[in-house]
């Protein structure tokens, strides 16, 4: 391409952006990390910080690849897969349907605003003493806290997609008499999938962090026990070596409620618009 100035066709100057050339998210996450580990492992060795507080992070893995061979270590991660996932979906099933019903119905959702604003900021984990009390100190206690606090997660969202139905398109099913199967179905459940998976996805890490805490200071079957149980013997290098395996089920919890929300909101225009980019 060229300008025609004074009667002289010049060359048009192309303009690069620094962007063109920048490397790939992934690529830039993977050294991050790299930088990270080996800054864990340099610096017990070199004594900036004490070893037997925060070993190096060979000893770390050393430690897990001990510990990834005993029983204990798989019982104990079965339990808080398990702890987490199942209050998770009890969490997202009640949030969604309640969720649904309060948003739709004005007089329900004015009637319970003030109920909800006033249990939802509640910390979960103000309950422990409650739920110790009420339950003990098994794996119960801990999974009320997972599905307290993953239900308001999923909740709050799926009543705030409720509200944001279209009125023109309400109007017209009601003009065209659709029963209620038919509005929730091809209305009210498209609008509200989207804000039912972003509080799945806040619910997902929120879920997991309790469950780990619950384990941590109720002393429930878990990660979290083991966690607590390495701290008070000392033993920092299988202790930060199950704190690894909780770092991945973060990393899980985070990963996985992406790929299926792709999956199942193919049809959307934000998730076709994520993908196209």
């Amino acid at each position: 391409m060229a300008e025609i100035i004074d009667g002289a066709r010049l060359p048009r100057t192309r303009v690069f952006s620094g962007g063109a050339h920048r490397p790939p998210a992934a690529l830039l996450g993977a050294i991050s990390i790299i930088a990270f580990l080996l800054v864990l492992e340099v610096l017990p060795r070199i004594g900036a910080v004490d070893p037997n507080l925060v070993p190096p992070f060979s000893e770390m893995i050393a430690a897990l690849g001990r510990l990834l061979m005993t029983s204990l270590f798989w019982e104990s991660f079965g339990a808080t897969v398990f702890g987490w996932l199942l209050g998770l979906a009890i969490a997202v099933v009640a949030g969604g349907v309640l969720g649904a019903a309060v948003g739709s119905i004005r007089r329900v959702r004015d009637a319970t605003a003030t109920t909800v604003e006033f249990l939802r900021p509640i910390p979960s984990v103000a309950f422990i003493p409650l739920v110790v009390i009420l339950f003990g100190t098994g794996w119960f206690p801990t999974f009320v806290l997972v599905v307290y606090a993953s239900f308001w997660q999923v909740f709050v969202q799926v009543v705030y997609g409720a509200q944001d139905v279209d009125s023109v398109a309400r109007e017209t099913a009601q003009t065209y008499q659709l029963n209620w199967w038919m509005r929730v179905r091809y209305l009210t459940w498209p609008t509200i999938l989207p804000y039912l998976f972003i509080g799945f996805r806040l619910a997902a890490t929120v879920a997991l962090i309790i469950e780990i805490t619950g384990e941590l200071i109720i002393g429930s079957p878990g990660l979290g026990k083991q966690i607590a149980i390495a701290q008070q013997s000392a033993a920092t290098d299988s202790m930060f070596g199950l704190v690894i395996v909780t770092g991945l089920l973060g990393v899980a919890a985070n990963i996985l409620p992406k790929v299926l929300e792709r999956s199942v909101l193919r049809w959307h225009p934000s998730v076709r618009r994520e993908q196209s980019s």
